[in-house]
């Protein structure tokens, strides 16, 4: 139990801060792109201003609009026609009509013209003369379209454009310098984590210790006072002189002591469970042996509140040899008192002339042989809502008028569940007011 409670909470520590590096990191990555698309598009929108101010002046010192050849000398003498390079500045022009007339690619660009001062990022044919390390990011440019004017006249439009792998290699190698460094992070918080946590359990550990040791102490210590006090209850019942009105108050007496007794018994068995100091060797064990025991033993209770009990084996010819199906590794001692818990407790729920069933059969649901025992009756059954608390310890559930197993410690069906935990088994259970419940336990077989 600590140590899932220890691992739940490293577990949500790491888990929060995986969020937190996560969120941090996403902020660094939007922050540094959106920086490099502002440079490049700065950059984009200086080398524009600066050539449609050569080609404006030009346009008004010849009085008439820049031509193709006009346009190469003022990209000469501004140093920005050396093409084919991967961080090269390529620029078009093209004519008031949208006509390209002058380009610095090696090839003629086909996209379409797009007036967008602001910048924009655009896909390329795959086949374009591009270079880059990175093909995927070679498919696409960042651009920015601007027409020149003189004196509100239109000469032409100037388009420039910039590689995108400018943009996403240094992502791309901050993503992984990113992802790194996260994942070395979240491990190192995850170990700290654990320690962490191992550290704020160790209290509550050690005062859990102590306290299962103080019930154990207590409930061995209580175990001769409470035998002894029904020892001498039981022999002054039977001296023959009693008082009508004495032998009554004895016979109280008697029972609530063994009660106390069933009580100390229950409390000392789930402490030394819980504290691991129930050790025992599992050996061959015959479930129907046990059964038949059981009922046997507990056909008296049955008889007195006109029960009908009935147990139901296989018959002897289920398989080659039906007595294999009845074999399982177990504590014979503990299977005992899983099913005297289990009948006993459908016992005191049936009303009279009702019924309570004990089937053993094998399970067919897995490949792995099991064997499944069914404990049913015709009794008051069992809230739906109470149903997942049942096997908590003296977990309150709300008494039925007709059911005097209220008058229990609370703690059988949490012994039940310990042994069948113990027994590498499981146990369901289904119940339906006023129609009955019936527990499954399915157990592996030898």
């Amino acid at each position: 139990m600590f140590q899932a409670t220890r691992q739940r909470l490293a577990i949500w520590y790491t888990m929060i801060t995986a969020v937190l590096f996560l969120l941090f990191a996403t902020g660094v990555y939007i922050y540094v792109r959106s920086t490099l698309i502002e440079r490049i598009d700065d950059t984009l929108s200086h080398v524009v201003e600066v050539v449609g101010r050569s080609l404006a002046f030009h346009s008004s010192i010849n009085r008439r609009p820049p031509s193709a050849n006009d346009v190469f000398q003022i990209l000469q003498a501004q140093e920005l026609i050396e093409p084919g390079e991967e961080d090269h500045i390529d620029l078009e022009w093209f004519n008031a009509d949208g006509e390209l007339g002058w380009f610095t690619f090696l090839e003629p660009l086909n996209v379409p013209l797009h007036i967008n001062p602001n910048g924009e990022t655009i896909r390329i044919n795959p086949s374009f003369p591009i270079k880059s390390s990175e093909p995927d990011t070679a498919l696409q440019l960042r651009q920015i379209t601007k027409p020149i004017t003189l004196q509100n006249k239109l000469l032409g439009y100037l388009r420039v454009s910039h590689p995108w792998f400018e943009v996403t290699k240094p992502t791309h190698q901050l993503m992984w310098d990113l992802s790194i460094g996260i994942a070395i992070m979240v491990g190192m918080v995850g170990a700290i984590g654990w320690f962490l946590s191992g550290l704020a359990m160790e209290p509550v550990l050690e005062a859990y210790q102590r306290l299962k040791q103080f019930t154990a102490d207590a409930s061995h210590e209580l175990r001769n006072p409470v035998a002894m006090i029904q020892t001498n209850v039981q022999v002054a019942l039977s001296e023959p002189e009693i008082k009508d009105e004495l032998k009554q108050q004895l016979t109280v007496v008697e029972r609530l002591t063994r009660r106390l007794g069933k009580l100390v018994e229950d409390l000392l068995f789930l402490t030394r469970q819980d504290s691991g100091m129930i050790h025992w060797m599992p050996v061959t064990v015959h479930l129907d042996e046990v059964l038949m025991e059981v009922v046997e033993e507990q056909q008296a209770i049955a008889d007195e509140r006109g029960i009908h009990l009935l147990l139901d084996l296989p018959e002897s010819d289920v398989a080659a040899d039906a007595n294999a199906w009845f074999k399982v590794q177990g504590d014979r001692d503990q299977l005992c008192r899983l099913f005297t818990n289990l009948i006993d407790n459908a016992l005191h729920c049936t009303p009279s002339l009702g019924m309570v069933r004990v089937t053993l059969q094998s399970s067919v649901a897995t490949s792995i042989p099991r064997l499944q025992v069914r404990v049913t009756d015709t009794g008051v059954g069992i809230p739906e809502t109470e149903l997942p608390h049942i096997f908590d310890r003296f977990y309150p559930i709300h008494p039925v008028p007709s059911c005097s197993k209220g008058k229990g410690s609370g703690l059988g069906l949490a012994i039940v569940r310990a042994i069948v935990d113990n027994h590498h088994g499981q146990i369901e259970v289904e119940s339906q007011l006023n129609k009955g419940t019936m527990f499954v336990v399915t157990l592996p077989t030898e």
